[in-house]
Parts: structure tokens; C-alpha cells; sequence
């Protein structure tokens, strides 16, 4: 009997629980208040993503949003609303139960948030990098930029951004 790799649908608010407890293990040292996420999933349904796995229980998600162009939000932080125009999607968070890896999950998200970006004509993707990810995420196309990372992000946090221009 094989097992079905995780697969990527729309976070729904019922999901918000168990996306709280997949950053809590996958992010220890990066905590936001639960309400973070509830913000984002009702400023962009559609940049917020849950990894389904056995039972359609997530075991790992992803946010996005539109953003300033070259920056993204302190760590942490309610934003009340998202800049029209935006300049940039921002990847907030792409997190993953250690079980749910292995699978390209993570490269698949990638691609549907610079796809979500695509379709809002917007020129770059924007992200922070923490930890070990800067790796990932360049290999996904994405250059350090010389800007301090914002707070709550932590020493040896980068600053992340993809052109989306043709």
C-alpha cells in the first residue's frame, strides 16, 4: 500500500490551529501570535496555502501577500492592510513538518506564490530568509539584497528578492 504525497490546496480558517502548532515546531525561535496568520488569510485567501496530508490535516503551510517593493514586514506584526499598488509579493512563511519533506513540496510552493505573484503583474518576490533556508531559496532564483533584515528576524537573516520580469 503506497502513501499519497502531502498535496498543496487553500488554507481554510479551520486549518489556522494546526499551522500554528506545524511553525511552532518548525519555527521555535520565530513566534507570531496566532493572529498574524488570521491576518494575512483574510487580507489574501489566496497567497495563504495548507500542505494536506493524512486525514487533509496540514502538516505545513505557506503565506504570501502583496508587498512593498524591496521589504517585508517585521516579524510578528499585524499590518491592517496591504499597500495598493503593491510592488512585490512578499513570501512570509513556507513551513513543513519534517515528515511532510521529501516529497517537492517545497519547490511546488514556490511555484504556485510566484505564480499568484504573476497573475497580479507584479515585478519581484520578496522574502527573509532565516537560519539555513538562503540555500533554497536561492537555488528557486532568488539573490541576497543589502538591507538589513526587519525585526524579530534575528542575526544572519537575509533579505531575499526574485525579479518576476519577463
Amino acid at each position: 500500500m503506497s502513501v499519497q504525497a502531502p498535496r498543496w490546496r487553500a488554507m481554510r480558517v479551520s486549518d489556522l490551529p494546526a499551522a500554528s502548532a506545524v511553525a511552532a515546531r518548525v519555527h521555535p525561535g520565530y513566534p507570531e501570535d496566532d493572529a498574524v496568520m488570521a491576518e494575512r488569510l483574510r487580507l489574501c485567501p489566496e497567497g495563504c496555502l495548507a500542505l494536506a496530508g493524512p486525514g487533509d490535516l496540514p502538516v505545513g503551510y505557506a503565506v504570501g501577500h502583496p508587498w512593498r517593493s524591496g521589504s517585508v514586514p517585521d516579524l510578528d506584526t499585524l499590518v491592517g492592510a496591504l499597500p495598493v499598488p503593491a510592488g512585490a509579493w512578499c513570501i512570509h512563511d513556507v513551513a513543513l513538518l519534517p515528515e511532510a519533506r521529501g516529497h517537492g513540496a517545497a519547490g511546488e510552493v514556490v511555484g504556485l506564490m510566484l505564480g499568484e505573484a504573476a497573475r497580479r503583474g507584479l515585478p519581484e518576490a520578496v522574502l527573509v530568509a532565516v537560519g539555513d533556508a538562503a540555500g533554497f531559496w536561492q537555488r528557486h532564483g532568488f539573490r541576497p539584497v543589502p538591507i538589513a533584515a526587519p525585526a524579530g528576524y534575528g542575526a544572519g537573516a537575509t533579505v531575499m528578492v526574485r525579479s518576476l520580469a519577463p
